[in-house]
């Protein structure tokens, strides 16, 4: 029985010894695999400076102006707001428009809603939005509208529920007087 315990501990031996072997090799090919990426980053840079400087031309010969702020784009020149941009605060004036197609669909999908006054669940969101109902999209979705609730373009319960922004009581009391002042004391 002993000299079946010694093979199996010479065969053991020799895994090890191979496992030991492939794991430098992997050191190796890994620390060469960072050095060609850094390598490559430089010449990706390298290469974009360059076309840079081509596409600029004899600019860089040229007096150097002053360098005054570009103006506003108009309304009808700004570029419409893309998914991942930054969620505005609600101004006055504000629109659907001025948000990222996502959080705009589920604005819309709030204020569309049944006017019960309940407010929508996330998990109702994920539904209507036509998403897996998995925690990680409700969580998700419930972050997005959230991050509307901070912007002021919902309200939340504290149930967790979200509604449709409430006018705020000068907006209410503007549209119901002339001159938008109420008739206080």
């Amino acid at each position: 029985m002993a000299s079946v315990m010694g093979l199996l501990e010479e065969r053991e031996t020799a895994a090890r010894v191979r496992v030991e072997d492939l794991q430098a090799q992997a050191d190796r090919i890994l620390a060469e695999l960072d050095v060609a990426e850094a390598v490559l980053e430089r010449r990706v840079i390298a290469r974009a400076e360059l076309s840079e400087a081509l596409a600029a031309g004899d600019a860089a010969d040229a007096p150097v102006c002053e360098v005054q702020a570009p103006a506003p784009p108009a309304a009808e020149e700004r570029k419409a707001p893309v998914a991942g941009s930054i969620v505005p605060r609600r101004g006055e004036g504000a629109t659907l428009q001025a948000l990222a197609p996502d959080y705009r669909r589920i604005v819309e999908l709030v204020e569309s809603g049944p006017g019960d006054g309940e407010g929508v669940s996330a998990k109702e969101m994920t539904a209507r939005l036509e998403l897996e109902l998995v925690p990680a999209k409700i969580e998700g979705v419930r972050s997005r509208m959230k991050r509307l609730v901070e912007r002021d373009w919902l309200t939340a319960s504290p149930s967790g529920r979200f509604m449709p922004r409430q006018p705020t009581g000068t907006a209410r009391s503007a549209a119901g007087t002339p001159g938008g002042r109420g008739g206080g004391s």
